[in-house]
């Protein structure tokens, strides 16, 4: 790619749906690579970077934290990985998932109870606050 050629940031962003603020912390923490430089100083992007940052975008659709996509990128990037060690971190998200579904359960619970037994009544006596007091 010529480094007078390619997309601008904003074209970028606008493409890819993701802001521009966004795809410049992409590249700071290492997720995106550096792009080439226009002579007059401007980045410009090709398809690779495209196709990287809709890698990115999904991958933190799923809740994927940068570590976690930083790993699989780096996987990649080296081009000698397995499916094996992509299912590890796949499966390492699946739990966490299951665990926030386990937490919410609970919450939704305890949430339950207290709204049940809340009288909607006039007088301030409200078992919803005073369990929030405990």
């Amino acid at each position: 790619m010529s480094t007078t050629s390619g997309l601008s940031i904003g074209a970028l962003a606008r493409q890819s749906g993701v802001k521009v603020e966004t795809i410049r912390y992409y590249e700071r923490v290492g997720v995106m690579p550096e792009p080439a430089r226009s002579p007059s100083g401007y980045r410009r992007y090709g398809p690779e970077h495209v196709k990287r940052l809709g890698f990115v975008r999904r991958g933190r659709e799923l809740g994927f934290g940068l570590d976690a996509l930083r790993g699989l990128l780096h996987l990649v990037d080296g081009g000698d990985y397995t499916c094996a060690e992509v299912h590890e971190v796949a499966a390492a998200r699946l739990a966490e998932i299951d665990g926030k579904i386990a937490d919410l359960k609970r919450l939704r619970r305890v949430m339950a109870g207290m709204v049940a037994q809340c009288t909607r009544g006039r007088v301030p006596d409200c078992p919803v606050i005073e369990a929030l007091f405990q």
